[in-house]
């Protein structure tokens, strides 16, 4: 396998990959959207740096295409992470128009969400009463 460009990586570390982490950040966490992706994030207390995961429906197509969408998400996170520094959790899911969005643009709306979430100093939303 070979490294990606810049010799960077985005490691497992960085990554939602439970489903309960998922499930976390989409009931207590707040949302954002730009014109092809919709961002869900929830600020943590417990470490530093930031996590991403990443949800793309079947409605993208086969597995193949699944696959290489997240794939060029992830290497647009790659490339825009390194200069965040929150603590927080972020679920990206791409809009259909993303999948014929070039990768700077992908890049630069990662990027604008990551400001955004980054000036958000609110916590979690508040629960309703009852609520789990």
């Amino acid at each position: 396998m070979t490294e990606p460009k810049g010799g960077a990586r985005f490691p497992k570390t960085r990554r939602l990959l439970k489903h309960s982490d998922f499930d976390r950040v989409y009931r207590q966490g707040r949302r954002h959207a730009s014109a092809n992706l919709g961002f869900a994030y929830l600020r943590r207390e417990d470490a530093a740096g930031a996590r991403v995961g990443f949800t793309v429906s079947r409605a993208f197509g086969g597995a193949v295409e699944r696959n290489r969408l997240k794939r060029r998400l992830r290497e647009a996170v790659r490339l825009t992470l390194a200069g965040f520094t929150g603590a927080v959790d972020v679920v990206i899911n791409p809009r259909k128009s993303a999948v014929d969005v070039k990768l700077p643009l992908l890049r630069e709306e990662i990027a604008r969400a990551f400001a955004v979430i980054g000036d958000d100093k609110r916590g979690p939303r508040p629960t309703e009463h009852g609520a789990r």
